[in-house]
């Protein structure tokens, strides 16, 4: 074979392995990134705002975040369509690892729910420290109330508080016209907000969105304070072995780091207007 044309196939080769190799890391470079199935919560109050920077600056991983509420989120990770899911509703996360959905469960933060209402407060019930209490009276009166009513954690918070109170929302909801002090509006945190004071309305919130909610229109505070009012996130990895398109390294690269000295300090940094938005316990294994 001529040399010339050794040679000239030697570089044609050399071109194909380098242009393969370009390929290759292009493509690897492209796919650093995961998709985070989480709450609205933190999403509306700003949280991913702050904490993400840091840590796609530190490791180069691109986190893409899917916002619904808990219910969705978790749904969107059983079709294998989130690579980590972090959430607030603790019984649906064990449920989800129960399932074989999920791996290990990790806390990560907590914060609380808050009963806000209109300034004329007609179930009079401003100041109270007694959600139960609150909500009694809030039926009683029918004074209206705003439900997110989209499975989220705040709306299973919500009608788990119901429950304790020894009112029948399904019940509630098909008297009528006597039902409709309660509306559903299958919305995420802020649109209930948006329409409870739209509407001069209670609702429930986390603190979090509230805090960073700024169309306010009278809206303020009525209950908080109760320890039923708790409000705590978890984080898991979605299962590799039942969907092996889950990134299992970068998604644990992004828990370990929620859960790291570096990460729970960046979460308990985050404030607005100086108040603290959410509160760090990866450490706490009761949590």
């Amino acid at each position: 074979m001529h040399p010339s044309f050794l040679l000239a196939l030697r570089r044609i080769c050399l071109a194909f392995v380098i242009c393969l190799g370009w390929f290759d890391g292009s493509a690897l470079a492209q796919d650093k990134s995961i998709v985070v199935a989480s709450t609205t919560s933190t999403r509306d109050s700003g949280l991913f705002d702050h904490i993400l920077p840091p840590f796609e600056k530190k490791t180069g991983i691109d986190v893409k975040v899917v916002a619904l509420g808990t219910g969705q989120a978790l749904d969107v990770a059983r079709r294998g369509d989130a690579d980590v899911v972090f959430v607030h509703a603790r019984s649906e996360e064990e449920k989800f690892l129960a399932e074989g959905f999920g791996l290990k469960r990790h806390p990560v933060m907590y914060n609380d729910f808050v009963l806000v209402g209109p300034s004329d407060d007609p179930a009079g019930i401003k100041g109270s420290t007694d959600i139960v209490a609150a909500l009694r009276m809030i039926r009683d009166k029918r004074a209206s109330f705003i439900s997110r009513g989209d499975n989220s954690g705040t709306h299973q918070a919500e009608l788990k508080l119901w429950k304790i109170a020894g009112i029948n929302i399904a019940t509630e909801r098909n008297e009528g016209v006597r039902g409709h002090w309660y509306k559903e509006i299958g919305q995420g945190m802020g649109a209930a907000l948006n329409t409870a004071a739209a509407s001069n309305s209670y609702t429930i919130s986390d603190r979090g969105t509230w805090l960073s909610f700024k169309n306010r229109l009278g809206l303020s505070i009525m209950v908080e304070g109760d320890k039923r009012l708790l409000n705590q996130y978890g984080v898991m990895l979605v299962n590799p072995e039942k969907f092996p398109t889950v990134k299992k390294t970068l998604g644990q690269q992004f828990i370990d780091w929620l859960i790291s000295p570096e990460g729970q300090a960046s979460i308990a940094e985050y404030k607005i207007n100086g108040q603290q938005l959410f509160f760090p316990n990866a450490n706490d294994p009761n949590a």
